[in-house]
């Protein structure tokens, strides 16, 4: 990518060096943590580079985050969504919002490779809808408790807390809240169809300390909701990764396979599918870098126009080139177990996860008729 610092390409170099000894065991984990992969990254100081140096991340930026995610999730679809929830999601909240006491607690054993900490953010009756998130943070006898449900939330069952989207009195916030509090009950564990656990759990009078409020008041949750400008990018730039994995697989398979005297490849038809499906993944990830090219360091996040528009993008077209990859494999990519398959399934989440499609169709449209186009001198 030529828009790339030397700084940055050294990087993707030694993340892509890395991620080539995760490719043995890839598609093989079936719901459970790479935590050895994790561990390796970390070791070799490229896991959590956006999370800050004092707790074991590089303090790099974000879009350092984006390229290791990319690097890892083309080699290893599980680890590359591992790398992408822990640098750019819930922990990244927790290292720009969060007290020093909520990072030393956190913070270290994530950087380790070692822990992870999830995003709850809906509830039954509320998904996309998060103005009516009943999960609310009252004061007690001096003490902030909490009280209420989520759900679908990602990684609890090998996680130690989630960083929890709740109402205050005076409006939105976050806390983080250990799930080995007493108050806090698991009512029932979902299995997706990527194979990984998603929990319904519920908040019954756990006591927040002040330490673990990440933010709380109108302006300071207006700065989670700009930060959440980041995530849409991290996903974005996963489905990116997951569909430059399927692009190679049909790659080598149309190389290897023979039809009538001659390899696949040598058909018009599939030399066609196979270019369409890099123009769709190149443009997606140009799209994805230059939306993060004019945010520096951790001290703006991208606009919504842009991220938005790049989240929706990358969605469709991941699950649009991981079936044009099936139709080229045929019946060996149907079968279950085959990387393929393994790929159009989770492909298809990221069309819900990180924003549904139609909320990112909801924010493109609202930021149009609120600012307009962008200027030529903004891009």
């Amino acid at each position: 990518m030529r828009t790339l610092t030397a700084e940055q390409r050294d990087y993707a170099e030694r993340a892509e060096s890395v991620a080539a000894e995760f490719e043995e065991e890839a598609y093989t984990w079936g719901g459970d943590v790479p935590w050895e992969n994790l561990q390796r990254l970390a070791e070799a100081d490229l896991y959590c580079p956006s999370i800050s140096e004092e707790y074991g991340g590089q303090g790099l930026s974000d879009v350092t985050a984006m390229l290791l995610t990319e690097a890892v999730g083309r080699v290893c679809p599980d680890t590359g969504w591992f790398t992408y929830m822990q640098s750019i999601v819930a922990p990244r909240a927790i290292d720009l919002f969060g007290s020093e006491t909520v990072k030393e607690e956190f913070l270290p054993a994530v950087t380790a490779g070692e822990s992870f900490v999830s995003i709850a953010m809906s509830e039954p009756d509320a998904g996309s809808d998060v103005g009516s998130m009943t999960t609310e943070v009252t004061e007690e006898d001096g003490q902030l408790v909490c009280n209420g449900e989520k759900t679908w939330v990602g990684g609890v069952p090998f996680g130690d807390a989630a960083v929890t989207w709740v109402r205050f009195p005076e409006g939105l916030g976050s806390v983080v809240i250990p799930y080995d509090d007493p108050g806090v009950e698991i009512e029932k564990v979902y299995t997706n169809m990527a194979g990984y656990a998603q929990t319904h759990f519920t908040i019954d009078d756990v006591v927040i300390p002040e330490t673990h409020v990440l933010t709380r008041g109108k302006e300071a949750f207006k700065e989670q909701l700009v930060s959440l400008n980041w995530e849409r990018l991290g996903s974005s730039i996963l489905t990116v990764a997951w569909a430059e994995a399927a692009l190679e697989q049909a790659l080598e398979y149309a190389s290897e396979r023979e039809q009538f005297g001659q390899p696949i490849d040598e058909f018009q038809g599939i030399e066609w599918k196979l270019a369409e499906m890099y123009r769709q993944v190149e443009t997606a990830a140009s799209l994805v870098y230059m939306s993060a090219a004019g945010a520096q360091g951790h001290e703006r996040a991208p606009p919504r126009l842009q991220t938005s528009t790049a989240k929706l993008h990358c969605s469709q077209i991941a699950e649009e080139v991981v079936s044009e990859a099936v139709q080229i494999v045929g019946a060996r990519a149907y079968q279950q177990g085959h990387p393929l398959e393994h790929l159009y399934r989770f492909a298809r989440s990221r069309r819900i996860a990180a924003g549904t499609d139609e909320m990112q169709l909801n924010t493109i449209a609202g930021a149009l008729k609120d600012d307009g186009l962008p200027a030529v001198s903004e891009r």
